[in-house]
């Protein structure tokens, strides 16, 4: 299902059907993208099949005239017509506000126990992130030499040995940058502490450790880089000379007519560069501003060193669970922001960067095929598991269930535990009492709304009455059936007959009221 559009009446909200046409994002993939294909079969290029399903599913996410679902009042009878979504993972900001909330969700309440958590920020140089946005082993080794030397770092910090002390982090591997460029970097949420087992009660008491010094992540990033330059060259992906440091050629990308193309794409992206048209080759139009001030660097705990970038200034206590839970959505937000994109007077796209460069950048300015091209290459490859769970957070980590809300995991079959430390409590017995599909059962569409949009889906907006799914809609069916059935005729005729519902009742509506006639006043 896909994100709504919300309207208010009286005090409550009501929900009404999403309209991506309407959008300024959609539109302009509507009319460029055709022609952005048609610009790269001139040249004897091609997109992979899992990229062009992006655009085209995108084209269709929220679409009525594609399938949908009609939900009926039980009460007054009232109707509507729910369509569907995409579900993807690349640029389609219904489908990733929805991912977001229900990621959040997910974290928050059956993942991440009630302590303090720091976010790591790690971003590495240029000519690595186009290896590792292409090389998924590349970028889960990097991921655990990372994660690894962060929890080293924690645990020796506390005063414990690697051993002693258990870590626990979540991790998104984001693909984007502020302008739309291809920038794979890490988000990691680690708990800011360590859990070490009591040595009479056998249960886990975690132990909160203070922010990081600019040395100590000065040290810390030094350590990282060299790490990850040696697990890069065991693979055979990077060259160390006593001149330079260099990627081991280009066997590693799997070359093909397809990802050659999106390569080519990626490539221009990583470096903020124009990918088609005449002024390929060319940096993309950057809008400036005065810089900010260089005295507000020094407020954030944050470290470089060899095109390594290390940020950890911000946090949240145990008790903020709201800031967490605004973590957890900033990590998994998508890429693109539709109140960010404008269209100028010259048919250029504007779009507002999120916080400005240190240079005064606050806006970029892209050509249609040029922004096309940038969307092709933040699509992810399919099956690459972009959320990762490190430590005690870890799906089979033995202390699991011990430490998460939810009680979910192998530590959960102990029962009931109360944690001293960080004042958390709950029953792993409770959800093993639960039903095997009650275990695994996501929170639905539904419930996300109520959570994040404070609206419910389930009740009708006329009556309050419950609302519930009739029949459902859908246009590829199987030949035999679409024969027999005709369910894209089914499609237009229910469409036709709800224009003709609104129009009719837009024209019974009575209008404004209107005074006396004003010849009659002066009779």
């Amino acid at each position: 299902m896909l994100e709504p559009e919300l309207t208010h009446r009286g005090e409550g909200r009501q929900y009404e059907r999403h309209r991506p046409e309407s959008t300024l994002l959609y539109r302009l993939i509507e009319e460029n993208y055709p022609t952005f294909l048609d610009h790269l079969a001139s040249m004897g290029r091609t997109l992979p099949a899992y990229v062009r399903a992006e655009f085209e599913d995108y084209l269709e996410c929220g679409r009525l005239e594609h399938g949908f679902l009609r939900v009926k009042c039980d009460s007054c009878r009232f109707e509507r017509l729910v369509a569907f979504s995409c579900k993807k993972r690349g640029f389609c900001p219904s489908c990733g506000a929805r991912r977001m909330a229900d990621s959040a969700a997910l974290l928050v309440d059956e993942i991440l126990p009630k302590v303090p958590v720091r976010q790591w920020v790690l971003s590495v140089p240029i000519p690595l992130r186009l290896l590792l946005a292409h090389n998924s082993e590349a970028m889960s080794k990097v991921l655990q030499v990372v994660v690894r030397a962060i929890s080293s770092f924690l645990i020796r910090r506390a005063g414990y040995r690697v051993r002693e002390a258990h870590t626990g982090a979540v991790t998104l591997v984001q693909r984007f940058g502020s302008a739309l460029n291809l920038n794979l970097h890490y988000h990691t949420l680690m708990l800011d502490g360590v859990y070490v087992q009591d040595a009479r009660s056998g249960y886990l008491k975690f132990h909160p450790i203070k922010a990081p010094s600019e040395r100590e992540l000065t040290q810390l990033l030094q350590r990282i880089s060299q790490r990850v330059a040696k697990a890069l060259v065991r693979q055979g992906l990077l060259v160390v000379d006593e001149e330079s440091t260099y990627l081991a050629g280009e066997d590693f990308f799997d070359e093909n007519e397809e990802t050659a193309t999106l390569r080519h794409l990626q490539s221009h992206s990583v470096n903020y560069r124009i990918a088609v048209g005449p002024q390929a080759g060319r940096k993309a139009l950057m809008l400036k501003t005065l810089p900010p001030l260089d005295e507000w660097d020094c407020l954030s705990q944050a470290a470089k060193v060899n095109g390594f970038s290390l940020h950890a200034g911000v946090a949240a206590s145990a008790k903020q669970r709201d800031k967490i839970e605004r973590l957890c959505r900033y990590i998994t937000r998508p890429p693109v922001s539709e109140k960010r994109l404008t269209l100028t007077a010259q048919g250029q796209i504007r779009y507002h960067l999120k916080t400005p460069y240190k240079d005064g950048t606050t806006h970029i300015i892209l050509d249609p095929l040029d922004f096309v091209a940038r969307l092709a290459a933040l699509v992810p490859k399919p099956r690459v598991n972009l959320i990762r769970y490190h430590g005690v957070l870890a799906p089979n980590a033995k202390h699991r269930g011990e430490i998460a809300p939810s009680g979910r995991g192998r530590g959960g079959k102990c029962g009931s535990r109360t944690n001293a430390a960080n004042g958390s409590s709950h029953s792993g017995q409770d959800w093993l009492d639960k039903a095997p599909e009650e275990r695994h059962r996501a929170m639905r569409w539904a419930q996300r709304l109520k959570r994040v949009f404070n609206i419910d889906i389930e009740t009708c907006a006329s009556c309050g009455g419950r609302v519930k799914v009739i029949a459902c809609i859908e246009e590829s069916l199987p030949r035999e059936r679409s024969e027999c059935i005709g369910y894209p005729v089914v499609i237009k005729k229910i469409l036709d007959h709800e224009k003709a519902k609104h129009e009719r009742e837009a024209s019974d509506s009575p209008g404004l009221p209107r005074g006396p006639p004003q010849a009659d006043l002066f009779q």
